[in-house]
């Protein structure tokens, strides 16, 4: 797969949870066995986050379990990652978070060129209503769907 996007791990409760204004794809700083655990799906972005200090952006609360045949070499499964943004990119998310309410969660861990990529969202938070409305939306698609699919049997 010569330059595809081969996507290992998405946090569908980001999307169900926030409104996602932008988004942006960054490395990420991994140790030896971590990228073997990552390749085989083996990461949980649900409660991930990132934010940013002193100009770094860094990934907070995501599990990758450790690599069996990893021994020694494992680390942490949910220690502090540093993402890798162009400075521009990092200017750019400090002024937006500055505004009330925003946040950076991580969407999508991917394999773009064999390198693992982790695509995070700036995101605003959803109220309770907003939550019920795009049920409501996602009900009434499936519905849609099922009609469709009936009619032309």
């Amino acid at each position: 797969m010569a330059g595809g996007k081969k996507i290992l791990a998405t946090n569908k409760k980001a999307r169900h949870d926030y409104f996602i204004e932008e988004t942006y794809e960054c490395g990420i700083e991994l140790k030896g066995t971590e990228v073997k655990s990552i390749r085989a799906g083996r990461i949980n972005l649900k409660e991930g986050y990132a934010s940013v200090e002193g100009g770094e952006v860094f990934l907070r609360q995501v599990h990758i379990s450790p690599y069996e045949q990893g021994n020694i070499f494992n680390v942490d499964p949910v220690r502090v990652r540093k993402l890798l943004l162009h400075k521009y990119e990092i200017r750019k998310l400090i002024g937006t978070i500055k505004e009330k309410g925003y946040a950076l969660v991580p969407l999508s861990v991917y394999l773009v060129n064999g390198k693992v990529k982790v695509e995070i969202g700036l995101a605003k938070g959803k109220k309770l209503y907003d939550k019920r409305e795009d049920l409501a939306k996602k009900d009434a698609q499936r519905r849609i769907q099922r009609e469709l699919s009936e009619r032309h049997k």
